[in-house]
């Protein structure tokens, strides 16, 4: 049973603005990567909906920590399911994957030590030409959301100092992406996308239920996903490192 906070939480990932956050990031990683026929790990998979998308053509293995997420997960599509952490992929053997997928995860690492281990065992774990897919909240774009959307000042200053954020998931510390090559091994940033640059400063919820409106914002987000100085505002950042 989720608590109250989770449950809303749940409920949020099923509305218009959250489906296209997940097209968004599911399009780019297709763009780099052909989503058939492959054996894929979702690290963090929270409520399934990745594990679920990704197994309607693929092998998928996702692993969660929350007993609670899993028992309400998606799993209209066939995948395994494993309840753990970094404990359950030190038992799983080299080079298994081809695609690792650690969306909003590696920011609720306690430790800088634990985010290190989690990305070497990922680099263990792929394939030689693998792919990494990580999704990270973006400093810039975080402070800029909170002063437009949340009109919440106190807390971008917060930000602008080293602070931190807090959702329902605990606590997350923001890292610098570049850092996933030194604490991987073999593995390079192939991409760097921009990930909800515009929608998410949108303060009327109602447009989000227009005809048109799904599709007219995927279009402006994947026009500027990949172009500066949109990918350097953006809510998130998609970071696609590569194994050679």
């Amino acid at each position: 049973m989720l608590n109250p906070e989770l449950q809303g939480y749940k409920e949020q990932s099923e509305s218009p603005v959250w489906k296209l956050l997940y097209k968004i990031k599911w399009v780019q990683l297709a763009d780099i990567i052909d989503l058939h026929e492959l054996k894929i790990l979702d690290f963090g998979s929270g409520f399934g909906t990745t594990a679920n998308f990704l197994a309607k053509n693929n092998e998928v293995i996702a692993v969660e920590p929350r007993d609670d997420i899993i028992q309400v997960r998606e799993n209209e599509n066939h995948y395994t399911q494993l309840h753990g952490g970094l404990d359950i992929i030190k038992k799983m053997e080299d080079n298994t994957f081809d695609v690792i997928i650690c969306h909003n995860v590696l920011e609720f690492a306690s430790k800088d030590d634990e985010r290190v281990n989690i990305v070497k065992e990922f680099s263990r774990l792929l394939k030689n030409n693998g792919i990494l897919s990580i999704i990270k909240n973006n400093g810039v774009g975080r402070i800029i959301a909170k002063v437009v959307h949340e009109n919440n000042v106190d807390e971008a200053i917060n930000l602008l100092k080293g602070g931190h954020i807090a959702n329902v998931f605990g606590r997350v510390d923001l890292y610098d992406y570049n850092d996933i090559e030194k604490w991987g091994e073999n593995l390079k940033i192939e991409k760097l996308l921009g990930v909800r640059t515009f929608y998410g400063l949108q303060q009327n919820s109602e447009l989000q239920h227009e005809p048109g409106w799904i599709d007219n914002m995927f279009n402006i987000e994947m026009k500027t996903c990949d172009m500066e100085p949109y990918k350097s505002i953006s809510l998130f950042h998609h970071v696609i490192l590569r194994k050679n």
